[in-house]
């Protein structure tokens, strides 16, 4: 068994002599001894010789070698002188001393050592330069210092990295080493008072260059750098925007100043909004704040738009009507842009609807061209639109204004001679007419589009068809519009009426899905009651149609040949135009055969009686001329004249009063009808002596040299024209209408409010008759007296 309760002992003996190493050794218990070493009882000692001294270094010494290492070192970076180090070394340095709790001491070091090397280095060679160089030299200095400055620092960041993860970052009262030398940097340069000022009027001097002439492209890069380093020193808010700021204050309200004298409206806006775009985007290549971009665009606003005089140029309603006049939208958006920074678009409305009630004025009250007033006013209507929706996006307020002008202007009336001495609205009767023309097919847009529509000559009819009507359609569509502003419809109702009757009575229709289209919408526009009477024309026609075939049933029942095809509409008097009944000598054939149709119609409907219109009768005569045979399609009137001719030889010339004498027109209807047949483009009739008038002295003949290159002729057209008796009797008994109906309403009020003040009587008089239409003051007071 062996014991090993007591360790052995190896002695190290350190000495300048060979070193000894004894070893005792102890035999176990119970172990035999040999005889042979019984005399050797005694420890052995095992001897070392040669054996080197390791020495024992002082901790305190190493550190003190660290940190003096450091310290050169950092010395050198800052002066930009050569390290004599590694990095390596120099970060295992720093490491070391940061683990030996010397973290605190080695910043502090690096802080004074920055605070120097910043402080000669840097801060007097700039101050240095500054009093010889312009304000943008000391900036690019300062620009050059700094990239200096934060290369020296990324270094001396990246050897003490250990301090500033390990104890700078756990530190919340101390700052990063990149922190610290910033600041430290920051201020030792921004705390020299004219250093400070000479670096920030250099970057507003490189600003205003730009504003100027825009020659500083070349230092936009400089400029850049320079907010750059304003913001990474934290001074970008404190120091360099003020100062920008005020210099852009100061630029701008200068600039304004001298524009706004200097220049027109036009002018004006597009240089201003040319500011802004300008100073909004150096904004965004410089990267500034978006606090200053706010702020200057505030500045730009108040100056060129907010300020009172300044605002009162630009919603100058002369110059804005000439904008308008001119269809300058482009700047008109301009000017929108501008007032809509500051929510004024709503300022723009009077004098748009100054504008729109000055031009829509001139173009009803223009005697000279009122013929075109319709096509003028969608002109005009359709630029407004475009105004309203490109330059202006649609602004509710500015669309509101635009009918409200155009409503109000539309439904003006002045007494003249376009109203014969009326107080009728002269828009209303336009738009008949022009409806009128659209429906007939001779409306020049209508043309123009049926002409270049089509080229391929191989298109089917049915097509060209429809493509008539959309056209129709569509036209109709454009002249609703209008029709919508007209308050007083009576104008209308009675020139529609009128013409409708021309279109159905003569067949100058060009569709008659558009008129029965016409009608629906005129029945959704103003009521049922509007269109009562215009419909019963209708069911009229149909019930002539009807007429005319029980009639020449009877005649085929009859076995008669009538040498004349007589066709009649019978038409009810409440729902047709009243016609003046002109005295009229009716060729015998066309007599008898008129008065067997009457006879006729009594059987069928007894206790009716017949009046027989011939204004608007029209004939197809077959005409044998010397040149040839030919098929006229002439009015009642101009058959009757052709027929006395019939009889007479070929060079019979006839007098005036002979004519008078066998047809039994009247001077105005005769000359009217001779003047078509003689002195129009077809002149079947040869008047002596020549001229484009008809009196009372001249002769007329059969026009043996009358020749024209179609069989068909028709030359019936003054009958379908409106004369101006004919007008004039339409618009006075519109007037006569609404005064019979003004005074109607003035007995309704009177009865039902017993009492009641002249003036309160007045104002429910308008609102009883407003749907009729807008009536003069004048007018009501004369009814009331």
């Amino acid at each position: 068994m062996y014991d090993f309760s007591k360790p052995n002992h190896i002695d190290l003996t350190h000495g300048n002599g060979p070193a000894t190493m004894t070893t005792v050794v102890k035999k176990p218990v119970g172990m035999a001894r040999s005889s042979e070493n019984t005399a050797d009882s005694g420890p052995k000692r095992l001897v070392v010789k040669n054996l080197r001294k390791t020495p024992r270094s002082d901790p305190e010494e190493y550190y003190n070698q660290a940190s003096s290492k450091l310290e050169a070192a950092l010395t050198a970076i800052i002066n930009n002188k050569k390290v004599l180090h590694s990095n390596e070394e120099l970060y295992r340095g720093a490491e070391n001393l940061c683990r030996r709790g010397r973290a605190p001491a080695l910043f502090k070091t690096v802080c004074e050592k920055c605070r120097q090397g910043i402080s000669s280095e840097f801060e007097k060679p700039l101050e240095a330069k500054a009093s010889k160089l312009d304000d943008i030299d000391v900036l690019r200095a300062l620009v050059a210092a700094w990239d200096e400055w934060s290369a020296r620092l990324k270094t001396i960041r990246s050897i003490f990295f250990f301090l500033d993860r390990s104890y700078l970052l756990h530190s919340p009262k101390l700052p990063s080493i990149e922190a610290m030398g910033t600041a430290e940097f920051r201020d030792r340069i921004f705390s020299h008072k004219a250093l400070k000022s000479q670096i920030l009027s250099g970057a507003c001097q490189l600003v205003n260059t730009d504003r100027q002439d825009g020659s500083t492209k070349q230092d936009n890069g400089l400029l850049r750098m320079a907010i750059k380093i304003f913001h990474a020193m934290g001074v970008y808010t404190s120091a360099f925007e003020a100062a920008l700021l005020a210099c852009s204050e100061s630029y701008i309200s200068t600039w304004s100043d001298e524009k706004a004298e200097s220049l027109d409206l036009p002018q004006y806006i597009s240089e201003s909004q040319g500011l802004i775009d300008r100073e909004l985007k150096r904004c965004d290549d410089l990267g500034l704040d978006s606090t200053t971009r706010k702020t200057l665009e505030t500045y730009l606003e108040d100056l060129l738009v907010y300020q009172q005089d300044r605002l009162d140029k630009l919603l100058s309603t002369k110059d804005v009507c000439n904008l308008l006049k001119a269809d300058a939208n482009d700047v008109l958006k301009q000017l929108y842009n501008l007032l809509q920074r500051r929510d004024l678009c709503e300022q723009l409305r009077p004098p748009f609807e100054a504008y729109i009630a000055d031009q829509g004025s001139e173009i009803v009250f223009d005697e000279a061209r009122e013929q075109e007033m319709v096509v003028r006013l969608l002109e005009f209507r359709k630029r407004l639109e475009t105004v309203w929706k490109q330059s202006f996006s649609s602004h509710e307020g500015l669309g509101y204004s635009l009918r409200e002008a155009f409503e109000t202007f539309i439904n003006k009336s002045k007494r003249s001679n376009m109203t014969w001495g009326t107080d009728n609205p002269k828009p209303g009767e336009m738009i008949a007419k022009h409806v009128d023309m659209i429906l007939q097919g001779r409306s020049k847009a209508l043309r123009t589009s049926t002409a270049g529509a089509r080229t391929d000559t191989n298109e089917d009819a049915d097509a060209s068809s429809e493509d008539e009507d959309v056209e129709i359609n569509r036209q109709l569509d454009q002249v609703l519009e209008l029709f919508r502003f007209v308050h007083g419809k009576a104008v209308f109702e009675a020139f529609y009426k009128r013409d409708l009757a021309r279109r159905l009575l003569l067949n100058r229709s060009a569709s008659a899905d558009a008129e029965k289209n016409m009608l629906t919408r005129l029945a959704s526009e103003c009521g049922a009651g509007f269109t009562h009477n215009l419909e019963q024309m209708f069911k009229d026609m149909e019930l002539a149609r009807e007429e005319v075939a029980s009639y020449k049933s009877l005649l085929e029942r009859r076995e008669s040949q009538p040498s004349v095809d007589l066709n009649v509409s019978v038409l009810s008097a409440a729902a047709w135009p009243s016609y003046p009944e002109v005295p009229l000598i009716v060729p015998r054939e066309v007599q008898q055969q008129a008065t067997v149709f009457e006879q006729h119609y009594k059987v069928q409907h007894s206790g009716r009686r017949l009046t027989w219109i011939h204004s608007l009768a029209h004939c197809q005569l077959n005409a044998y001329l010397p040149k040839g045979k030919k098929e006229l399609v002439v009015s009642g009137y101009q058959a009757v004249v052709l027929l006395i001719f019939k009889d007479k030889a070929v060079n019979d010339e006839m007098a005036y009063g002979d004519i008078q004498g066998a047809t039994g027109l009247n001077d105005v209807e005769l000359k009217r009808t001779l003047q078509s047949l003689a002195c129009a483009n077809y002149r079947i009739l040869r008047k002596t002596p020549r001229g484009k008038d008809v009196n009372k002295d001249d002769t007329f003949s059969v026009n043996t040299n009358f020749t024209a290159p179609k069989y068909r002729i028709k030359i019936n057209q003054v009958q379908a024209k409106e004369t101006k008796e004919e007008n004039k009797e339409t618009h006075e008994r519109v007037a006569a209408d609404r005064a019979y109906e003004t005074q109607a309403a003035i007995v309704r009020i009177l009865k039902a409010r017993k009492t009641i003040a002249h003036v309160e009587l007045i104002t429910e008089v308008i609102k009883a008759t407003r749907s009729r239409g807008e009536l003069d003051l004048g007018d009501i007071k004369k009814n009331i007296q």
